[in-house]
C-alpha cells in the first residue's frame, strides 16, 4: 500500500505558476512511474504527466512546453512545475503511482489537490 499527499495547489491568475508537490509514503526509488492526473468539474480524469524511475517523461497534449514533471528519489517526492496557466487548468490534481510512461493505468491515487486559474 502507498499512500500519497499532494500539496502546493490554490488560486492563480491566468499566466501565472504554481508548483505541486507529491509526498509519497514508501521509497519511491524502485516504483517504475510516478504521474499527474487532474478532474475539471464535471468533466472526467485524464492523465496530464508522467515520468519513469529513468526520468522519462510523457505529457498530454494540452500542458506540453508549460508543465514540467520531476521527481526525486531521495526525498520520495514528485514534482509538477505549472507554468504560464489558464483557464482550463483549473481542475483537482492528482498524483498517481502508474504502470507506465503514459497513461495506461493507475495502481494508486492521492487524495487531491484544488488549483483554480482566473481569468
Amino acid at each position: 500500500q502507498v499512500q500519497l499527499v499532494e500539496s502546493g495547489g490554490g488560486l492563480v491568475q491566468a499566466g501565472g505558476s504554481l508548483r505541486l508537490s507529491c509526498a509519497a509514503s514508501i521509497s519511491i526509488f524502485s516504483i517504475n512511474a510516478m504521474g499527474w492526473y487532474r478532474q475539471a468539474p464535471g468533466k472526467q480524469r485524464d492523465g496530464v504527466a508522467t515520468i519513469t524511475s529513468l526520468g522519462d517523461t510523457h505529457y498530454a497534449d494540452s500542458v506540453k512546453g508549460r508543465f514540467t514533471i520531476s521527481r526525486d528519489n531521495a526525498k520520495n517526492m514528485v514534482y509538477l512545475q505549472m507554468n504560464s496557466l489558464k483557464p482550463e487548468d483549473t481542475a483537482v490534481y492528482y498524483c498517481a503511482v502508474v504502470r507506465t510512461r503514459g497513461f495506461y493505468g493507475v495502481d494508486y491515487w492521492g487524495k487531491g489537490t484544488l488549483v483554480t486559474v482566473s481569468s
